[in-house]
């Protein structure tokens, strides 16, 4: 890599981590080019000449922090041997994903109601493909064993990972109910049972 593609590297990932820092900190009504210029001390024309826009900005955070959660929960699951232990495994990193990485965590579900995303959706699509693809193709063996439940690709992720990230929202959004430890005993065996196939 020649000294201007790393130049060009690093002021990607500061803009980056200053968008991050800019979410966290301000919130979505605080989320603006204005305040990520600031925070990273790097020009408008810089931001534009590597994210194209402020929304490609946010499209590529949006896409890091995905990459960073399916990557923690397919190094989890890739631990495991048995369907059970996988479904497991999976459920309790994504909390604890949510805990240790909060800002990424939120991030990811606040980009649920932003204007950004579907501009960005194939490129987005794309970039997650490869590791969606990689927690399915772990359950696959599975579910033809009929040790998990033969449902369409859709509905086994909706099934796993829908009630743990509607849990982590709510966490996120200060929900005093929600108790993470709590749930990080409580969910994964009931998920499991949700999954489990008729020769588990």
């Amino acid at each position: 890599m020649s000294p201007k593609q790393q130049r060009g590297k690093e002021t990607a990932r500061r803009l980056l981590a200053a968008a991050l820092e800019v979410h966290e900190h301000k919130g979505p009504e605080g989320f603006t080019v204005q305040a990520v210029i600031a925070t990273s001390g790097i020009s408008l024309g810089s931001l534009y000449h590597h994210f194209g826009s402020f929304d490609g900005l946010a499209a590529a955070l949006y896409g890091r922090c995905m990459a960073d959660l399916l990557d923690t929960l397919i190094a989890s699951l890739e631990r495991t041997r048995t369907a059970r232990t996988g479904v497991h495994a999976v459920v309790v990193a994504y909390l604890r994903f949510a805990e240790e990485q909060p800002a990424k965590a939120r991030f990811i579900h606040a980009s649920a109601y932003a204007g950004f995303l579907p501009a960005h959706t194939t490129a987005i699509a794309a970039a997650k493909a490869p590791r969606i693809e990689r927690l399915l193709s772990w359950l696959r063996p599975h579910v033809q064993a009929g040790r998990v439940v033969d449902l369409p690709d859709p509905l086994t992720e909706m099934l796993l990972i829908g009630p743990v990230a509607e849990t982590a929202r709510r966490w996120l959004a200060g929900d005093p109910a929600i108790d993470l430890r709590h749930a990080s005993r409580a969910l994964p065996e009931r998920i499991w049972q949700s999954l489990r196939g008729p020769r588990a």
